[in-house]
C-alpha cells in the first residue's frame, strides 16, 4: 500500500517536471516583436510574496492563440525566465479592454529562487508575448515593469522618475467674509494615490500646523483671519520620494472688519440745574453698553466759547467729574464718549444740559496746603577713572624723562538750595608698579581747564602747579600734587539755573 503511494506521487512529480519543461523548451526560442500594448500590473504595489496578475492594453493579433510570459532583469537570465508557460490565449479571462488577464502562477520571491539568486533589487521587465502553439515567433509584445525598491517590495513605477502632483484650493464661504467668521480652506491633490501633507498659507505666513491628507484633500478652519485682503495658498509636501511637491494658486480672500458696535452717553448733572459759584458741580456720563472701554470728555458752552472741563476713563460704565471753578453764569454741559478702539465701538455725544452758576452766596470753607522741600546735594564724579599717559622721553638736556597728557573730565553736580559754593582740589600718592619701583607723586603738576558749566554759575578754575624736576622716591618734599592744589571754585552766588559741570 505504502509502495503504491510512493509511485503515484513520484509519477506526478515526473510530470510536473516535464510539463514545466515542455514550456521552457516552447518559449526558448521565442523571437521578440514590437511592443503593441502595455500590461496593467496589479497591485501596483507589492511585496515579493504577493500574487501579480497582468492586464494587457488589448488582444493579441487574430493569428495568435497562445501566450508566453517572461521577466527579464538583475539576477535572471539574459534572455529572461519564463513565469507564464506556452498557453493558450483562452485559458484566460477578457478585460473590459478586450486584453487578457493573466496572473503569474508564482510569486516574484520564487522565480527569483528558481533562477538561483535571494535579492531582488531594481527593475524587472515583463514581456506577454502573442504566438501560436508550436511557433516560437512573436506576433506582438505587451510589456511593462516593477522596480523593488527593498528586497521585499516593489512598485510599478520608477522611484528614480517622480510624479508631478497639482493641489488645488477652494475656501469657504466664499468671499468677502466678516472678521472672526470660520472660514474653511480645502485642498485637493492629484493623482489620489500620493500620501503626503498640506500647509494652508496666509502670504508668507503659516495657517496652523501642516493637515495630513485624506483621500486626495485636506482641509483647515480658522477664524483668525484678520480685516484686509488675504493671499492664500495650500502647499503639497509629498510623503513619498515618487511625487514632487505641488503649491496651489494664490486665493485672493477679503475678510471685512467687524463694524463697530454702537454706543449711547447720557449726562447728568448734580445739584441740578442751579448752583452758586465756587460749590461742587458733579457731572456724571453713562456709556451703553457698559464693556465699552474708552473716556468721556466734558464740556462746557459758556459766552460763546466751548472749553473742556477735564477728561476721565471709563469704569464700569460710567465717568464722573466734579468742579468747583464754573464762573457765574448760563452754561450748557455736555458729555462726550471717545472709544479706546473706534474700530469696536462708537462715539456718542450726550444731549446737552443747560446750567446756571448763581452769584457768590458766602460759604466759609478752609484748606491746608503742604509741600516738601528736598535739601538737595552736592556730587562729584569720573565717568573713566583710569587714566594712561604716554611713556616718558627724554628732555633736550638729557637729564630728564617727561610724559604730559589729559586727565579725564570730574563732574560736579549741585542741586542744593542758595547756591552756598563749593571748591574742588586734588591730590596724587606716589605712582608704583606694586614691587619695589617708584615715582615720587611731587613729580606730577597740572594746569586746570574748565570745560562747562551753567548760564548763572561762576566758576574759576585753580592755577596751573608745575611739577617737581625729578624728586626721588622718598623724597618728602610738597611740590607738584604731592599736597593738594585747587582745580576750581565757585563762590557763593544767586542759585544756579542749572547744575554746573566742570573737569
Amino acid at each position: 500500500m505504502l509502495k503504491n503511494r510512493v509511485s503515484r506521487a513520484l509519477a506526478l512529480g515526473v510530470a510536473a517536471v516535464t510539463a514545466a519543461f515542455a514550456a521552457g523548451l516552447a518559449g526558448a526560442g521565442a523571437a521578440y516583436a514590437a511592443p503593441i500594448g502595455t500590461i496593467e500590473i496589479n497591485p501596483a504595489t507589492g511585496a515579493d510574496t504577493s500574487g501579480i496578475a497582468f492586464t494587457t492594453s488589448g488582444a493579441c493579433p487574430s493569428n495568435a492563440t497562445n501566450v508566453l510570459v517572461k521577466v527579464a532583469g538583475s539576477g535572471f537570465p539574459a534572455d529572461g525566465l519564463n513565469v507564464v508557460g506556452n498557453s493558450p490565449i483562452s485559458t484566460y479571462p477578457t478585460a473590459g479592454n478586450g486584453g487578457m488577464i493573466i496572473p503569474l502562477s508564482s510569486t516574484m520571491r520564487d522565480y527569483a529562487s528558481q533562477a538561483g539568486f535571494t535579492t531582488l533589487q531594481g527593475k524587472y521587465d515583463f514581456t506577454v508575448i502573442c504566438r501560436t502553439a508550436f511557433n516560437g515567433t512573436s506576433l506582438g509584445d505587451y510589456t511593462g515593469a516593477v522596480w523593488f525598491t527593498s528586497n521585499t517590495i516593489y512598485q510599478n513605477t520608477d522611484p528614480a522618475v517622480k510624479t508631478d502632483t497639482a493641489t488645488a484650493l477652494a475656501v469657504t464661504p466664499a468671499g468677502p467674509a466678516q472678521a472672526g467668521t470660520p472660514v474653511t480652506l480645502t485642498a485637493t491633490v492629484t493623482p489620489g494615490g500620493a500620501g503626503g501633507t498640506v500647509q494652508f498659507k496666509d502670504g508668507a505666513n503659516n495657517l496652523g500646523t501642516a493637515v495630513t491628507v485624506n483621500g486626495g484633500t485636506a482641509a483647515l478652519t480658522t477664524s483668525n483671519l484678520g480685516a484686509g485682503t488675504h493671499s492664500l495658498t495650500a502647499v503639497f509636501t509629498p510623503a513619498s520620494a515618487s511625487y514632487n511637491g505641488s503649491t496651489s494658486s494664490n486665493v485672493s480672500y477679503v475678510v471685512q472688519a467687524v463694524p463697530a458696535a454702537t454706543t449711547s452717553t447720557a449726562l447728568a448733572v448734580s445739584p441740578a440745574a442751579f448752583a452758586p459759584q465756587f460749590s461742587p458741580v458733579t457731572l456724571t456720563g453713562t456709556v451703553t453698553p457698559a464693556g465699552a472701554a474708552g473716556s468721556v470728555k466734558f464740556t462746557d458752552t459758556a459766552g460763546g466759547a466751548t472749553s473742556t472741563l477735564g477728561t476721565v476713563a471709563v469704569a464700569n460704565g460710567s465717568a464722573t467729574l466734579t468742579t468747583s471753578s464754573l464762573p457765574v453764569g448760563d452754561h450748557s454741559f455736555t458729555a462726550v464718549f471717545v472709544p479706546a478702539d473706534p474700530g469696536a465701538h462708537t462715539g456718542s455725544d450726550s444731549n446737552a444740559i443747560p446750567y446756571m452758576v448763581g452769584a457768590f452766596t458766602g460759604v466759609s470753607a478752609s484748606e491746608t496746603i503742604t509741600t516738601t522741600v528736598t535739601s538737595g546735594a552736592l556730587a562729584i564724579s569720573v565717568a573713566n577713572p583710569q587714566v594712561t599717559l604716554p611713556s616718558p622721553v627724554l628732555n633736550a638736556d638729557g637729564d630728564l624723562l617727561t610724559t604730559a597728557g589729559s586727565i579725564n573730565p570730574v563732574t560736579l553736580t549741585d542741586t542744593r538750595a542758595g547756591n552756598p559754593g563749593w571748591t574742588v582740589s586734588g591730590q596724587v600718592t606716589d605712582f608704583s608698579d606694586g614691587a619695589t619701583h617708584g615715582i615720587n607723586g611731587q613729580n606730577l603738576g597740572w594746569a586746570p581747564k574748565l570745560v562747562d558749566k551753567a548760564p548763572a554759575q561762576t566758576v574759576t578754575p585753580g592755577s596751573a602747579v608745575p611739577a617737581a624736576r625729578g624728586a626721588a622716591t622718598g623724597d618728602t618734599g610738597t611740590a607738584g600734587l604731592k599736597s593738594a592744589r585747587t582745580s576750581r571754585t565757585a563762590p557763593g552766588s544767586a542759585p544756579p539755573t542749572s547744575p554746573p559741570t566742570s573737569p
